[in-house]
């Protein structure tokens, strides 16, 4: 079983997906940008769309009472390697030791995007 959820707090998908899926214990995010919920990007600069992304799955996460601490895994998609070490700093804002595993790879976007970010968390045990 698993519930899809699309919080008010973000963008409303257009194609067809949820935000956040949750499955049991598990919760799974969707692919985050630097984009605000109206849609737009916050910068053209990494940290900025770092911090945005980012701040979107805190957003999803606490839509299913979950937070950054519960997350487990996560996955970045840079459009350059040379962001690894920007991101990298702002990433460190918003966990901290012992760090979720994670895996980086670049990618090529075909418009603003950066970077993009999904995650996996578990909820917290009641």
């Amino acid at each position: 079983m698993r519930d899809g959820i699309n919080p008010d707090t973000l963008q409303t998908p257009g194609p067809a997906y949820s935000q956040v899926v949750v499955s049991g214990d598990l919760v799974y995010t969707s692919g985050q940008v630097g984009r605000d919920r109206d849609g737009v990007f916050v910068s053209d600069e990494v940290p900025a769309q770092t911090r945005k992304a980012l701040d979107n799955i805190r957003l999803a996460l606490e839509a299913v009472g979950c937070s950054m601490d519960d997350v487990l895994k996560v996955s970045t998609f840079l459009g350059d390697n040379s962001y690894f070490r920007a991101y990298d700093q702002v990433y460190r804002e918003f966990f901290t030791p012992p760090y979720p595993a994670r895996t980086t790879v670049a990618v090529e976007f075909d418009d603003e995007t950066l970077l993009e970010i999904d995650v996996v968390a578990r909820k917290p045990a009641p």
